[in-house]
């Protein structure tokens, strides 16, 4: 799956109005001789709520500093998500690490079904009827990297079709 995702053209995070969010800070402590040291992670979501979505990780002496790294890093690893109106166009199900999760489209009107990180990551992609199951793990970016690998590997219905239909008139022939 990783191979598919370097096929696809790089956004230009810079033409977009994106919107940021944070998903979870973690303190994390490092014992030493004189003390202890502490540092500062951050977990972001960026997206435009029109189909373009990226998470990204950064690490701090300084909460701001950490939110300020996460939000390059997800801004320069945006992808491009398939909609179908405002839901998904099939069901697609997607593991990273320990959590698995699973994302079904939804009748107009429905709303977002999720909860966590699947909420926050599907909400700043533009979705706005969804029903989702977090399977496995809890570890909020674990499931965020999940979700996003979900949705990365959405196709277009119709293309994919045709796609296949090729490729089976090639295999004949």
């Amino acid at each position: 799956m990783a191979k598919e995702n370097t096929n696809r053209s790089k956004i230009d995070a810079s033409e977009l109005a994106l919107n940021d969010r944070l998903i979870y800070i973690n303190r994390v402590t490092k014992v030493l001789k004189g003390g202890k040291r502490l540092a500062f992670s951050a977990l972001v979501v960026t997206g435009d709520g029109q189909g373009h979505v990226g998470i990204g990780t950064g690490k701090s002496n300084e909460v701001p500093d950490a939110i300020n790294k996460a939000n390059s890093v997800a801004r320069k690893h945006l992808v491009s998500v398939e909609l179908a109106g405002t839901t998904i166009p099939y069901e697609v199900r997607a593991q990273f690490g320990g959590a698995d999760v699973l994302l079904k489209p939804a009748a107009k009107g429905t709303g977002i079904i999720a909860g966590g990180s699947i909420r926050a990551v599907v909400e700043t992609c533009g979705i706005k009827d969804i029903l989702t199951k977090s399977m496995g793990s809890a570890n909020k970016t674990n499931v965020a990297k999940a979700t996003m690998l979900a949705l990365a590997s959405l196709k277009n219905p119709k293309v994919e079709v045709a796609r296949r239909k090729a490729a089976a008139k090639a295999e004949e022939e």
